[in-house]
């Protein structure tokens, strides 16, 4: 697994990753993109801001880098930076397939891409990242995997993964939509002569969204490395958006909501790895304070109270538009 690398690092930051999809392309749902990236997000700019951040996020000890086809040129960006930085040999690199990137670089388009989880799919997308990423990908994941997904049931899919994982490829899989925990249990029952398939799941987790929780601690206990997404719920947990509970927390902790909201997740004990989706170096350094967060029983009941009902959440996620 490339992600034992990380029980050897010594830094505190190595379990917080770094996701690219909020800098890969010029449209994305989170909240704030107006104050956070360049008025003209050009090509040219959007991969000197990814590769600003990736030299941020390696200064101060992330290790894990994030990606997938459907973030634009995220994979090319990340895959120019790893080679202009061959000393940056211990980064654990992970990207997904499963959707394809259909804005042509338009904040505008009527569709920002296209999910398919079939096996056609798969090859081409594997290609392609792999002509960007080379011998670097060590995880490849099937984005966003749902309870009716056929990625699940498809036994050719299942054989061709097999086959990467055989090459050193570890074989993961991303969930979204309140049903992720159905979806997480029925990726555990996957086999391949016998074997389980996934070694990694990547799901939506924060102090709105907590209902994977339970799933995600068997995925850990099965031997899987938990990765988690969307800490910030797509802006709503940072400045100005935070709820009010939640901004009274970190004025006592003198640290910002950021830092904040993925310090709970880091305390779970099956996060693996916690994405920071930054999109610019201030915002990356102010998630990183996650990592030195003193939370007391006191205010993990109080951030508690913040928890959504899961269909209610994900409806208000998906009436978040692109800009």
């Amino acid at each position: 697994m490339p992600f034992n690398r990380l029980a050897t690092a010594t830094t505190p930051t190595c379990h917080l990753g770094l996701g690219l999809a909020a800098v890969g392309r010029p449209g994305y749902i989170n909240l704030g993109r107006e104050q956070d990236l360049p008025s003209v997000r050009s090509v040219d700019a959007l991969r000197e801001r990814t590769h600003e951040l990736l030299d941020a996020a390696y200064a101060q000890g992330v290790r894990y880098f994030d990606a997938a086809r459907s973030y634009g040129r995220a994979e090319e960006f990340l895959g120019a930076w790893l080679s202009a930085h061959p000393e940056a040999d211990d980064v654990v690199v992970g990207s997904k397939w499963g959707y394809t990137y259909t804005a042509d670089w338009s904040v505008e388009a009527e569709r920002h891409e296209v999910k398919d989880h079939g096996l056609a799919t798969y090859e081409r997308q594997r290609a392609e990242t792999e002509a960007l990423l080379g011998d670097r990908l060590d995880l490849h994941q099937i984005h966003s995997v749902t309870p009716d997904s056929p990625a699940l049931t498809d036994k050719e899919l299942h054989a061709k993964l097999a086959e990467s994982a055989a090459r050193g490829v570890t074989v993961g899989f991303s969930t979204s939509g309140p049903d992720q925990a159905e979806a997480i249990r029925a990726a555990l029952a996957v086999t391949v002569e016998g074997e389980p398939l996934f070694r990694t799941v990547q799901a939506t987790y924060n102090i709105l969204e907590t209902s994977a929780a339970p799933a995600l601690a068997e995925a850990h206990d099965a031997g899987l490395t938990v990765i988690v997404k969307e800490g910030m719920a797509n802006g709503r947990l940072a400045e100005p958006y935070a709820p009010r509970v939640l901004k009274e927390v970190a004025a006592e902790v003198s640290l910002g909501c950021d830092a904040v909201a993925l310090a709970l997740v880091l305390r779970r004990p099956w996060a693996g790895v916690v994405l920071s989706g930054a999109a610019t170096v201030g915002q990356l350094a102010s998630n990183l304070h996650a990592a030195v967060v003193d939370l007391d029983d006191d205010r993990l009941a109080r951030l508690a109270t913040l928890v959504e009902e899961p269909h209610a959440y994900w409806e208000r996620r998906g009436q978040l538009r692109w800009h």
